[in-house]
């Protein structure tokens, strides 16, 4: 099938292309991008005024599967990703039963293949069950098509065994994925330690609980000679370590997620669960480091840590509702609300950002618009303004602090292997 996506703003980071130019995929390939006729054309799609960028590469989402599908499965994630401009997403390996052995890796992989409409990439724990008492069979799952290693939703407290992860990590070179949380530390809290958490009389994390295992997790990359990938980074001091990794030469990446660049825990307007995540939402000050850090260009990916949960989980108090919000189909528009519209980073960046940098990181040929490549492709309509409403996700999750606001940024279709996955009413 041929597909000619006509007249668009087409921007791609791997050839530096930021103009207007057709599109033409044939075969499930880019064929031509600059002047294209009709042709062979089966579909024509009017690009005029929007983006046409590589599909976008999410490197962290929780799509609950196995184990927890009343929350999201593999179908409803996908396809709330490909309605927010998502052709490629790593799942995290949190689920019920973890994901920590080569027959759950191939599950994942099998289901996605069948069902989703985009792909799907399942990350490997670091260790049996996600307990920290002894790695997983790590090399098992890179046979499997493991992407990355992670045991996000915690970190490994034992510095030795995780050391020993990176040393595999590095042998087959792939990242180390860190969610960076010292668990003792982190307690009962439920939001970050500061004045709101007073006022609301809830208990709070401190920065500490991150900054101390960016720091560790850095010279541990160090060390090994092993990828370090920085989850969801929310604090001023991670910021500032990452760039100085950067400066010293070492093998070190971070990821922020749009909450984090656009919300603050000033702005949390009570005991409301929809705002609670891990990490949370920190000081105006630590918000404020992370828009430096865009400008500077220390950070290298925006992800979302898509993280679903029931109406019933998130009814009640901050303290005893699950942590996470959903956040596959708001990120690309608080992007460009939040980030390119602000003159904070450009339409090139946000491209390399949301797309080519995460597909660098983790060795996937995708990211790209040069012909000849895999027609993996995103249209948005920058311009387009309406007001976030969770009733309409693709996604099983309601959980987003978004509810109610107004942004700027539409994505009109995704085309995922040549195929049009998602395309706006």
């Amino acid at each position: 099938m041929g597909i000619l996506i006509k007249g668009g703003r087409v921007i791609d980071p791997d050839t530096r292309l930021d103009g207007v130019a057709d599109v033409y995929i044939e075969d499930g390939v880019i064929q031509k991008v600059g002047k294209a006729e009709k042709g062979e054309a089966d579909q024509i799609l009017d690009a005029s005024g929007c983006y046409v960028m590589p599909g976008l590469i999410d490197l962290h989402v929780h799509f609950r599967d196995p184990g927890q599908e009343q929350k999201e499965d593999i179908v409803s994630g996908g396809k709330a990703a490909a309605k927010g401009g998502f052709t490629t997403v790593l799942a995290m390996p949190n689920t019920h039963p973890v994901i920590d052995t080569a027959s759950r890796v191939h599950y994942v992989h099998h289901k996605a293949e069948e069902l989703c409409p985009i792909r799907v990439l399942q990350v490997g724990a670091i260790t049996k069950g996600q307990k920290g008492e002894e790695l997983a069979d790590i090399e098992e799952m890179i046979e499997a098509g493991i992407p990355a290693i992670s045991e996000d939703g915690k970190s490994v407290m034992n510095s030795q065994l995780y050391r020993e992860a990176m040393k595999i990590a590095k042998r087959h070179d792939i990242p180390v994925m860190a969610h960076c949380e010292d668990g003792p530390m982190t307690g009962n809290g439920c939001m970050n330690e500061d004045e709101k958490a007073k006022e609301l009389k809830l208990p709070g994390i401190s920065n500490v609980v991150e900054d101390i295992i960016v720091a560790r997790d850095i010279f541990l990359s160090q060390d090994t000679g092993a990828h370090l990938h920085l989850c969801h980074c929310s604090t001023k001091q991670s910021m500032r370590m990452l760039k100085m990794a950067k400066e010293q030469g070492m093998s070190v990446t971070g990821e922020v997620c749009p909450h984090h660049f656009t919300l603050c825990s000033e702005d949390i307007p009570g005991d409301n669960p929809n705002f609670k995540m891990n990490p949370p939402l920190r000081r105006r000050e630590d918000k404020e480091e992370i828009l430096k850090a865009f400008k500077e260009g220390v950070v290298d990916v925006i992800s979302t840590d898509h993280a679903p949960h029931t109406a019933k989980e998130k009814a009640g108090s901050m303290r005893d509702a699950p942590f996470g919000i959903v956040g596959l189909e708001t990120s690309v528009a608080l992007t460009i609300t939040e980030l390119v519209d602000k003159g904070v980073i450009t339409p090139m960046r946000m491209a390399e950002l949301m797309s080519y940098r995460p597909a660098q990181i983790i060795h996937l040929d995708r990211g790209s618009l040069r012909e000849g490549k895999a027609a993996d492709v995103v249209i948005i309509d920058p311009n387009e303004e309406y007001t976030i409403d969770s009733r309409t996700f693709a996604s099983k999750g309601r959980n987003t602090p978004f509810q109610g606001r107004k942004v700027k940024g539409r994505v009109k279709a995704t085309i995922f292997d040549g195929e049009v996955v998602y395309r706006a009413e």
